[in-house]
């Protein structure tokens, strides 16, 4: 299990490479707060925002006069209405995750929680709320609520494969899915099309071991899965690969189209790429805008 400590000192090395994040997020219902740097525009709030010309309709109360005096114009001083969108994460946990081809590469659950924390980092400091699906963390911001990720993302889970856990998803929320997405594909289709019904957008990030998309095995082969349940040995191992090699794009295809079908958006990432080009895409991917 992956310390806490060390985990978010490199996840605060990947966010440091990186301007600070706001995730754009629209007023949705039941996710409008006065935060403290979250997307500003006029209204509510206690925080001068910045100063305006009088327009016709503004009341005599609203004008500034102190500033109106250093100039031939009178001045409205804004305060500013500031609304910080939660982002639920669900970071795979099971057993596959903890797979690893070669010993300098990471296991795929390690990326996994330090892509997710690191963005976790960059959300919060926009002044974004963040937490994970499931009973584990409530949305909150803060450094507190770092601590928190950072504890409730070291968890192992028992089984071999793990299906999304939308538990905890606010409607018309935002959401972050991270995982090998090698299990059964059904419950994942679930999710999403759960989700969607609920207004909820969000990102699909499959972590893939390279050795999972090269399918470099000839010979006598035994392949046993990391929670040891599951046991396939074969004396020919090169003969599976074409059709090895069809699933996995055929399964890459469905995350794809079923990505495109409920307004989220999907990615695949290798353990052998660096942490910082996924966490480049993810940043490229809420910056944008590019929920639907």
């Amino acid at each position: 299990m992956n310390q806490p400590v060390p985990l978010r000192s490199r996840a605060e090395a990947e966010a440091a490479r990186l301007p600070s994040l706001l995730a754009r997020a629209e007023h949705l219902a039941g996710t409008v707060l006065l935060g403290e740097h979250g997307r500003r525009r006029s209204g509510l709030g206690d925080d001068f925002w910045q100063y305006r010309p009088v327009q016709p309709g503004d009341s005599r109360r609203t004008i500034d006069w102190r500033r109106s005096a250093r100039s031939d114009m009178q001045f409205v001083r804004q305060r500013e209405w500031q609304i910080a969108q939660s982002v639920m994460l669900w970071v795979d946990s099971a057993a596959s995750m903890r797979f690893a081809s070669e010993p300098d590469l990471p296991q795929k659950s390690d990326r996994a929680r330090l892509l997710a924390l690191a963005v976790s980092i960059l959300l919060v400091r926009g002044g974004e709320r963040v937490g994970m699906t499931g009973q584990s963390l409530p949305p909150g911001r803060g450094e507190p609520q770092l601590r928190r990720l950072t504890e409730a993302l070291g968890h192992d889970g028992a089984d071999d494969y793990a299906a999304p856990d939308t538990n905890g998803l606010m409607s018309h929320g935002r959401a972050l899915f991270i995982s090998d997405f090698m299990g059964d594909i059904d419950p994942v289709r679930t999710a999403l099309t759960e989700a969607a019904d609920r207004g909820i957008q969000g990102i699909m990030l499959q972590i893939l071991d390279p050795a999972e998309e090269a399918f470099p095995y000839r010979g006598r082969t035994i392949f046993e899965s990391v929670g040891g349940t599951l046991a396939h040995e074969t004396l020919k191992a090169s003969e599976l690969r074409d059709r090895y090699l069809e699933r996995l794009a055929s399964r890459k295809d469905e995350l794809s189209a079923l990505t495109l079908a409920t307004g989220w958006q999907y990615h695949c990432h290798h353990t052998s790429q660096s942490a910082q080009s996924a966490l480049m895409w993810l940043y490229g991917a809420f910056e944008r805008g590019r929920f639907r």
